[in-house]
């Protein structure tokens, strides 16, 4: 079949680039797609985990070479969300474990951060107040049995119940009783 210069074409041009944007992405666009989505999100979560902020940003470096590499190789591509907390959750157990036989102990969470004031002016009893408050319920957290800190945490992020379980390898309803010991526990320290 031949075309003349004034036949048509079965489809538009515009409908032909339509087709060629709407193709998949590249594994490298994916990646830094979900790196710019998650990596604040992911580092808070490994602070809670126990590790240091440089090793936190570590952790989040190696997560998305593993992504990468998952993406290169054709893995499947669904949850990818779940997929790199899980990973990280991972590589973050690892590490700390690498930095409890190196250290002997857990970096600790700055505490400076909790004597920031989070509105604009509040009086020093105020200030007294709230310091005193984050400071128990902080408390609480780290006194959370390490799945318990976990779930709460991941549940924080805005993960759905059943992507908390395949990230951390327990059963929904596990997930749930976590959250809610969690939240009891919380809310008691925090007086209600």
């Amino acid at each position: 079949m031949s075309f003349s210069s004034d036949s048509v074409l079965p489809f538009p041009l515009s409908a032909a680039a339509n087709v060629v944007e709407r193709a998949p992405s590249s594994p490298e666009a994916e990646v830094v797609e979900l790196f710019e989505e998650l990596r604040d999100r992911l580092l808070r979560y490994l602070l809670v985990v126990g590790l240091s902020a440089h090793d936190g940003e570590e952790v989040i470096q190696e997560t998305f070479l593993l992504l990468f590499q998952h993406l290169q190789r054709g893995k499947p591509r669904q949850n990818l969300r779940g997929w790199v907390f899980r990973v990280a959750r991972n590589l973050a157990l690892k590490q700390r474990a690498s930095n409890l036989r190196r250290l002997s102990r857990l970096v600790e969470f700055d505490e400076a951060l909790l004597g920031r004031a989070s509105d604009g002016n509040p009086n020093p009893e105020e200030q007294l107040q709230n310091g005193l408050r984050q400071r128990r319920l902080l408390a609480v957290v780290r006194a959370l049995p390490e799945q318990d800190r976990s779930c709460l945490c991941l549940r924080a992020e805005g993960l759905r119940y059943r992507e908390i379980a395949g990230i951390l390898g327990i059963s929904l309803g596990s997930v749930a009783a976590s959250v809610a010991r969690s939240l009891a526990r919380l809310g008691r320290a925090d007086g209600g």
